[in-house]
C-alpha cells in the first residue's frame, strides 16, 4: 500500500519540482539543506534566499524583452520594485544588483532612497515612482529629493490637492504621473479603488491643473488593480479602459510617454500552481501596441511594479511540531512552536495560503491534521492547503521530531507582523498618551511613547550604520561557524 507521505505527494503532483526535491527522506528547497539549517540554528526560524530575488527580476525582464522583440514594440521597459513588500536593506541590495528602479508608498521610503544614494546603490538616473496618499512629511521628503536634483523621481498624483502641495515645496520643474482609480471586481466590498483619480476625471484634471503649468510635466499614467495581473475578462477590460485614457491624454499631452501597468504578478502558492507569465506579458504588450496604433499615438515606455513577485519566493519559515492534541473523534491539532498571527500574519488576516511541506520524515505514514499556534487566540491556526481543504503530514510521534516549512513567504509578513517594531508601508506608530484622573477629578496626560521616527525604523531594517556593523560581525561569526 502507498501509505507514506512521499507516496501522497507523488500521486497528487509532479514531483520533484525545480525548487523542491528530496535528499533521501528530507526536503531541500532550491538546493538548500533545510535539516542542516535546523541542526545549526534550531527552529522556529525564518530565512531569505537572496539569489531568488535576482532570478525573478531577470525572468520578468526576459519576458518583456521577448515580447518587445516579437511585436517590434518601440519603447523601453523599466522594472520597479515595490519597497513596501519588504523594506530590508539586504533585500534592496540584492534587487538593485539588477539595474532596476524603485516604487515608494510613504514618507520614510524616501529616507531609504536617500540612504541608498549615499551608499551608491542608486543614482539620480534611478526612477523613484512615488505612490500613496501624500501629506506633509511625504510631500516634504519628495520635494527635498527633487530639489537636490533627482529629476527621475515621479510623484504619482493620488488626489486633486497633491499637485498644489508639491508645487509649493518643489523649486524646479518636475515630472508627475496620475493614478487611475480603477473599478474593482463585483465581488469586492467597494466598487472603485480609494487610490487615484476616476477614469472620467483624468483628462479634465490634466487640462485644469497641468496643461498650462510651466513647472510641471505629465510623464506617466499609472494603472493598478487589487486583484493583480490575471488572464480574465475583468483584467483585460480594465486594461482597455486604461489605454483609452492614455491615448486620449497623449493626443493633448506631448510629454506623456510612459504607462505604468502596476504589479500584482502572482507567485507560487501550491505545488499545483500554473501561470503562463510569458503569455500574459506578450498579450499586454500586444494590446498596448494595437490600441496605440489604432489611435495614432506613439507606444509608451512600460513600467511595472513587482513587489511580492520580486521577493515573495525568496522567503521561508520553519517550525517544529511540539505536541499533538486529539480534541474530538476527527480533529487532531499539531501545535507548532511559534504563532501564525505573529510570524505569518497573512494566514490569519486575509486567509492567505503558502506552500506547506514537512522538512523531514517523508518516508513515514501520514495523517490529516490541523495546525495550531502558541497564542491563546482562537484564530491562531492553519487548516488547509491551496489545492485541497485539508493538511496532511507525517504522523505525529513524540520520539521523532517533525519539522514543517512554509515557503514563498518573503513578502509583507515582517511588516504586517510588526517585526522589531515595523509597520506596514513604514507608517509610523502614533504617539501614545496615558490619561489619568486625580483624586480631585482633574484629568492629566502623560506621554507613554513618542511617534516613531524615521531613524527608528531604518535601524530595524538594517540601514543604521551601527546596526550594519553589528550585523556584519554576526554574519561573519555565522560563516565561521558553518565552515
Amino acid at each position: 500500500m502507498n501509505t507514506k507521505y512521499i507516496d501522497l505527494i507523488d500521486q497528487s503532483f509532479d514531483f520533484p519540482q525545480p525548487e523542491f526535491e528530496l535528499n533521501g527522506k528530507d526536503l531541500q528547497f532550491r538546493g538548500i539543506d533545510l535539516m542542516g539549517l535546523i541542526e545549526t540554528y534550531g527552529a522556529p526560524l525564518k530565512f531569505t534566499y537572496l539569489p531568488q530575488i535576482s532570478t525573478n527580476i531577470q525572468r520578468a525582464k526576459k519576458w518583456f524583452a521577448d515580447a518587445f522583440a516579437k511585436h517590434d514594440y518601440v519603447g523601453q521597459y523599466h522594472y520597479c520594485y515595490c519597497t513596501k513588500s519588504s523594506h530590508f536593506k539586504h533585500v534592496l541590495d540584492e534587487a538593485l544588483k539588477n539595474n532596476i528602479h524603485i516604487e515608494t508608498s510613504s514618507a520614510f521610503d524616501i529616507d531609504i532612497v536617500k540612504s541608498l544614494k549615499e551608499d551608491g546603490k542608486i543614482t539620480d538616473e534611478t526612477y523613484v515612482i512615488s505612490n500613496g496618499f501624500k501629506r506633509e512629511k511625504y510631500i516634504t521628503n519628495l520635494a527635498e529629493l527633487i530639489n537636490e536634483g533627482h529629476h527621475n523621481c515621479i510623484p504619482i498624483i493620488d488626489n486633486y490637492e497633491e499637485l498644489d502641495l508639491l508645487s509649493k515645496e518643489i523649486k524646479t520643474k518636475f515630472n508627475v504621473g496620475i493614478r487611475i482609480a480603477s473599478e474593482e471586481e463585483p465581488k469586492f466590498e467597494f466598487y472603485t479603488s480609494r487610490l487615484g483619480i476616476g477614469y472620467k476625471n483624468i483628462v479634465p484634471f490634466y487640462k485644469n491643473q497641468i496643461q498650462h503649468n510651466e513647472n510641471v510635466d505629465l510623464k506617466m499614467l499609472h494603472f493598478f488593480i487589487n486583484t493583480g495581473i490575471r488572464d480574465n475578462a475583468y483584467y483585460w477590460n480594465e486594461l482597455t479602459k486604461c489605454l483609452k485614457v492614455y491615448t486620449s491624454l497623449k493626443k493633448i499631452c506631448p510629454s506623456l510617454d510612459s504607462l505604468n501597468i502596476g504589479g500584482g504578478f502572482p507567485i507560487k502558492n501550491s505545488l499545483a500552481f500554473e501561470f503562463d507569465y510569458a503569455y500574459i506579458v506578450d498579450e499586454i504588450v500586444n494590446q498596448i501596441k494595437i490600441v496605440c496604433e489604432e489611435e495614432g499615438v506613439d507606444t509608451p515606455n512600460i513600467f511595472t511594479e513587482f513587489g511580492s513577485f520580486t521577493v515573495g519566493e525568496s522567503g521561508g519559515a520553519i517550525y517544529e511540531v511540539l505536541y499533538q492534541k486529539q480534541q474530538n473523534d476527527r480533529e487532531k491539532w499539531n501545535m507548532i512552536n511559534s504563532s501564525f498571527i505573529t510570524t505569518l500574519p497573512d494566514t490569519w488576516a486575509i486567509n492567505k495560503r503558502f506552500i506547506m511541506l514537512p522538512v523531514n520524515r517523508w518516508n513515514d505514514t501520514y495523517e490529516r491534521v490541523l495546525l495550531g499556534g502558541l497564542t491563546c487566540d482562537s484564530d491562531d491556526y492553519y487548516n488547509s492547503e491551496q489545492h485541497v481543504n485539508a493538511i496532511y503530514l507525517p504522523k505525529y510521534n513524540k520520539e521523532k521530531p517533525l519539522y514543517i516549512g512554509f515557503f514563498n513567504t518573503g513578502a509583507y509578513q515582517e511588516t504586517i507582523g510588526g517585526f522589531g517594531g515595523l509597520q506596514h508601508c513604514l507608517i509610523p506608530a502614533p504617539k501614545h498618551l496615558l490619561i489619568k484622573r486625580k483624586d480631585n477629578g482633574e484629568l492629566t496626560t502623560e506621554i507613554f511613547a513618542e511617534q516613531q521616527k524615521s531613524e527608528d525604523l531604518l535601524n530595524i531594517l538594517g540601514y543604521g550604520k551601527s546596526q550594519n556593523n553589528e550585523e556584519n560581525n554576526q554574519i561573519e561569526l555565522s560563516k565561521k561557524q558553518l565552515v
